[in-house]
């Protein structure tokens, strides 16, 4: 029987999109939860943050931004926008709110399984054993792939979410090397409107006290991408 923390919470006011999401989902062995209001979600995520929570953006008693900004910063579970907003500046403050990816309706059910588990995948790394966990230091940092932590030298840690754990690897795994937005993205053919890797930068630079307006560590190459302008060294954990 799965546990409340095993479960992928649906937050859609349409039963008919919920009710196609959640069968999808459970084709695939994943167990659902359906709420109609943010209300409702909110209030069982409290209780018990799921592994994920789909959210749709054209709700009945929030705004469905107001309730991705809250699960960002109030639980610990990957975060999905599930809406029929086609709209750039939407799908930017969504991504820069926090949320792990941004599908829009109608979607194909198989792309958004595949998301699904590739939010899933990043949370939620292999154990890695002692012998073979892997831990970067760069500049004054030090970063754990295997729990996703970042760690300042004072000791400070904080928990990367999905999104921005997967682009500081792309980083870290290729230092001092210009690492196109499609490369970042893991998409060759990320349109050229797409700003999602840009707003991931800027979250990923605010993570590392990298001053967006003048960045020392995460640099742009105008025209070209990103690159890592720090010595990175591997070490066994």
């Amino acid at each position: 029987m799965s546990t409340p923390h095993d479960e992928i919470h649906i937050l859609e006011d349409d039963p008919l999109v919920a009710g196609t999401v959640a069968r999808v989902l459970e084709e695939y062995g994943y167990a659902t939860r359906w709420f109609r209001t943010a209300g409702e979600l909110l209030a069982a995520v409290a209780r018990r943050p799921p592994q994920l929570a789909i959210v749709d953006l054209g709700l009945p008693d929030r705004d469905g931004m107001d309730v991705v900004r809250e699960l960002r910063q109030g639980a610990d579970c990957g975060l999905l926008i599930l809406t029929g907003r086609d709209i750039l500046s939407d799908r930017v403050l969504g991504l820069e709110l926090g949320a792990d990816d941004y599908v829009i309706k109608p979607f194909e059910p198989r792309e958004l399984v595949a998301r699904i588990r590739s939010i899933l995948r990043r949370r939620n790394p292999p154990a890695a054993t002692n012998k073979d966990r892997r831990l970067a230091s760069f500049d004054a940092w030090r970063y754990d792939p295997a729990s996703l932590t970042l760690a300042a030298a004072d000791g400070t840690e904080q928990i990367l979410g999905a999104a921005e754990a997967r682009l500081l690897q792309c980083f870290l795994e290729k230092p001092n090397r210009v690492l196109s937005r499609e490369q970042l993205a893991g998409n060759s053919d990320l349109s050229p409107l797409d700003r999602s890797i840009d707003v991931r930068v800027s979250r990923l630079r605010k993570r590392l006290d990298d001053d967006t307006q003048s960045p020392r560590l995460i640099k742009t190459v105008y025209g070209a991408g990103y690159v890592l302008t720090a010595r990175v060294r591997w070490e066994i954990g």
